[in-house]
Formats: structure tokens, sequence, C-alpha cells
């Protein structure tokens, strides 16, 4: 199943210059996802992903809109054709 992946404009250097890409997730997870990512562009999963393989803290990802850290995480599932964001958290007063 093919997945758009919107990138923050600090990602996209590892992507190619790229703002967004398409990967072929066959799990159907965010998971899923980022491993397939990580075949192409593994320094955006770098930047995404801890040494434990868990979502960075200062790293939002939704998926069609909705933040996976309110679902199931990186189980999150995604459906063909929907649209992974990659966000930076932004913080400060």
């Amino acid at each position: 199943m093919t997945i758009t992946v919107a990138l923050p404009g600090a990602l996209r250097p590892y992507a190619g210059g790229r703002p967004e890409v398409t990967v072929d997730a066959a799990g159907g997870t965010v998971r899923d996802v980022l491993g397939a990512l990580a075949g192409r562009y593994a320094g955006v999963v770098d930047r995404v992903m801890d040494e434990q393989g868990r979502v960075r803290q200062h790293v939002n990802v939704f998926v069609d809109g909705d933040n996976i850290r309110y679902l199931d995480g990186l189980g999150t599932p995604v459906g063909q054709g929907s649209t992974v964001t990659i966000v930076p958290a932004v913080s400060g007063g």
C-alpha cells in the first residue's frame, strides 16, 4: 500500500530536498511506514526515532491529521492513500 510522508523543512535534506515522499508499507501501521522510510531515507528516521525505537520527544507524527500520541502510537493503522506527517514540536512561552 502506498503512503505519502510529508516532511518538515528540517528533514528535507535527508530526503533529497523533497517536501514529501511515498513509501510502500506492507504492514499497515506507522511503524511499518517508518520502517519503509528508513530503507530509503535512513537520515530522516534517525531524526524521528530514538535509540529505543520510539518517536523522539520533540517530534510529532500525524496520520491524516490525527496525532499518533493520542491513538495507538507506532501501532496506529494507516490505510491506502493515507498521509503521515512528521512535525517538529514547537515549544516556548
